[in-house]
């Protein structure tokens, strides 16, 4: 069964003559208990996605469900059946983290004795019971965000939407929170999780819709989307960024295609090829033979940053913003 169903849903924004197509015909399905990961840069269309499934936004065209019932004509029936964290935090700064939960819970329809005992629940399971009483203005970045997605769990959800859950987190703040979202997984719940960081949709996802101008490009699993950029890839750090060039004409007829990326900054070639570890081999003796002194040298699989750049040509972190900003607050 379907949990989420998306047919040639379509938004427009701006007025004529200055219109930006954040959704074009975009189709979408997440089965129920597993993980979608909706990929894509800034602008690609997943927070209007999001909004639209959440009942915030009205489409201009298309149609969408969730749990088998119509966005647009069900809205209050929808918000009782799902959750939502979104990229701005829903928590009130002058309240405690106990007194969020609380409200979140009243906003929910709940009495006021189940939203408390639901808010005691939650902290202890996002490990924020030592700070329940403190004021949330006085958390860390990565507290507030397990607040908020506690509060977007308040009422049992079947279908929970995570819009850039960890944008702005440090790397430890982002694994904690990578572990709760599994954890919520493994309970049953389904998830639609948008994200512009690669890892993050290889580490979560179970299978993952890559979104550009508003339309999925490639959908698959991990593995399935590495495979289809296809080879390996082979890595040169060399030692002085005068021998890029030199290095490149000597890594250039191992290159599936002939390409050879090369990343300034860092001394770094990268090239798509095949063969394995004798074609490693045969690069290391073809440098050492032109003097060209390396820091680094390896041999890995494509990942989803390979199959980004090869399906849209930029990587997913770099598009300017066209969408318009998402509000505050979440559904209830």
């Amino acid at each position: 069964m379907a949990a989420v169903e998306v047919r040639g849903l379509t938004k427009t924004f701006g007025s004529k003559g200055k219109q930006v197509r954040a959704l074009d015909a975009l189709d979408l399905e997440v089965s129920a208990g597993t993980v979608l990961g909706l990929l894509g840069p800034n602008g690609a269309g997943k927070t209007t996605a999001v909004r639209v499934l959440t009942t915030l936004l009205q489409p201009d065209a298309g149609e969408a469900r969730v749990l088998g019932h119509d966005v647009t004509a069900e809205p209050a029936l929808i918000r009782r059946l799902i959750g939502l964290s979104g990229q701005y935090s829903a928590v009130d700064e002058n309240l405690t983290g106990r007194e969020n939960l609380w409200m979140f819970g009243r906003l929910y329809g709940l009495d006021s004795k189940a939203s408390s005992a639901r808010a005691e629940e939650l902290l202890e399971v996002f490990d924020l019971a030592e700070a329940r009483d403190r004021v949330t203005k006085t958390y860390s970045g990565g507290m507030k965000r397990r607040l908020d997605l506690a509060g977007s769990l308040i009422a049992h959800p079947q279908v929970l939407f995570l819009d850039e859950p960890t944008t702005g987190l440090d790397p430890r703040a982002r694994l904690d929170l990578w572990e709760v979202i599994r954890d919520r997984v493994r309970s049953g719940v389904t998830l639609l999780l948008t994200t512009q960081y690669l890892e993050e949709a290889d580490a979560l996802a179970d299978e993952i819709a890559v979104i550009d101008h508003g339309r999925v490009i490639a959908k698959g699993t991990a593995d399935q989307l590495k495979s289809e950029v296809g080879g390996e890839r082979i890595e040169v750090v060399v030692h002085h960024g005068d021998d890029l060039g030199r290095a490149r004409e000597l890594l250039a007829p191992f290159a599936l295609g002939g390409e050879v990326d090369i990343d300034d900054h860092a001394r770094r070639l990268t090239v798509p090829s095949s063969g394995g570890s004798s074609v490693l081999v045969r690069v290391i003796r073809d440098l050492d033979a032109e003097q060209v002194a390396i820091d680094d040298i390896g041999l890995r699989r494509p990942t989803l940053d390979d199959v980004f750049m090869t399906l849209t040509g930029h990587v997913a972190e770099t598009t300017e913003e066209t969408e318009e900003p998402e509000p505050a607050g979440r559904p209830a």
